[in-house]
């Protein structure tokens, strides 16, 4: 997921998908790149879970899996506690070691 959501073109396509559904059409509109290039980054989100495709007709609509990007927030939320508590104990060290210097 991280590796998909590297890239800047793939980040500008899952904000617009934030949205609402998109075709790969419409998604690619606001890019100067060929329609194939544009696609390996539709694939590679698709891949990584963070968006699924439905093709009726010639048309290939795009959407948020937001099921997905819940399990990224979680991810997420765990290693910001586990960082912040380690922070705070940094802190506390630090200002318990000033204390006894003072």
């Amino acid at each position: 997921m991280f590796l998909a959501l590297s890239d800047p073109t793939r980040r500008r396509m899952i904000q617009r998908l934030g949205r609402g559904p998109a075709s790969v059409g419409e998604l690619a509109r606001p890019f100067a790149m060929t329609l194939p290039s544009f696609m390996k980054h539709v694939r590679t989100l698709e891949a990584s879970g963070l968006i699924r495709t439905v093709k009726s007709g010639r048309v290939r609509t795009c959407t948020l899996d937001r099921d997905r990007f819940a399990l990224l927030d979680g991810w997420l939320h765990a290693q910001r506690d586990v960082w912040e508590s380690r922070t705070d104990r940094l802190v506390g060290f630090v200002t318990d070691e000033q204390e006894e210097h003072s």
